[in-house]
């Protein structure tokens, strides 16, 4: 059974998201703000958290912010009543999966939960073994990927990226395929966040990341990940 945590501060937004993803069948917990969220994913494992961004004691931003730091690779759907474009982006790049502005439709909400879900480990193509992948090994199961021997820490987002370039090596992916593929929605942050988390991808898997040899740009295009 999948574990959900909420961080919510909304009492009747909390209860029916959790009532709801109940009757679907996950197992969810809940917090009212930021620190207790961060004590709970500090204490237990979870597979999603759906978290407010803004919260009291600390921001669903901070908070993102943080379990990332720590090395806490779950996926993470963000949820605001904010709608500017400036702030999905930042929410997006500091490790969140999603991000639904509020209000939305339930029906929406749980096909995101379902489709961020169908994202996690378990599902990857290559779940069973550790890649070679430029200079790093990667394995996708465990959100794991090493240099030389020693952890090299990369948010969900950039593992996700990475395992559908790989998935798709050698052929060319658009950036809104991207999008569309990772993010996972129609209302899509700017190419330029794909662009961003690709500059970070190759500081990482390329040897000289200033000429990359393994995510190449296809000018007008996209990219593509070569693996001979």
């Amino acid at each position: 059974m999948k574990k959900i945590l909420i961080v919510e501060d909304e009492p009747g937004m909390q209860m029916g998201l959790k009532d709801n993803l109940e009757f679907e069948g996950y197992q969810v917990s809940t917090a009212d703000d930021g620190e207790e969220g961060l004590q709970l994913l500090v204490q237990d494992t979870y597979d999603l958290l759906v978290l407010d961004v803004m919260l009291p004691k600390m921001s669903g931003f901070e908070l993102c912010r943080t379990i990332r730091k720590k090395g806490l690779n779950l996926p993470v759907i963000l949820l605001t009543a904010k709608s500017e474009e400036i702030d999905k982006v930042r929410g997006l790049e500091l490790g969140a999966d999603d991000y639904i502005t509020k209000p939305f439709s339930l029906r929406e909400f749980l096909a995101r939960v379902k489709a961020v879900l169908r994202r996690g480990p378990e599902n990857s193509s290559d779940s069973q073994s550790i890649l070679t992948i430029g200079k790093l090994d990667v394995n996708f199961q465990q959100y794991q990927a090493f240099y030389k021997g020693l952890n090299v820490k990369m948010s969900h987002k950039e593992f996700s990226i990475l395992e559908y370039l790989w998935e798709n090596k050698n052929v060319i992916v658009t950036r809104n395929n991207l999008l569309e593929k990772i993010w996972g929605y129609h209302e899509f942050p700017s190419t330029r966040t794909v662009d961003n988390f690709i500059v970070k991808l190759r500081q990482k898997i390329e040897i000289d990341p200033n000429k990359p040899e393994i995510i190449i740009t296809v000018h007008g295009a996209g990219y593509k990940l070569v693996y001979l």
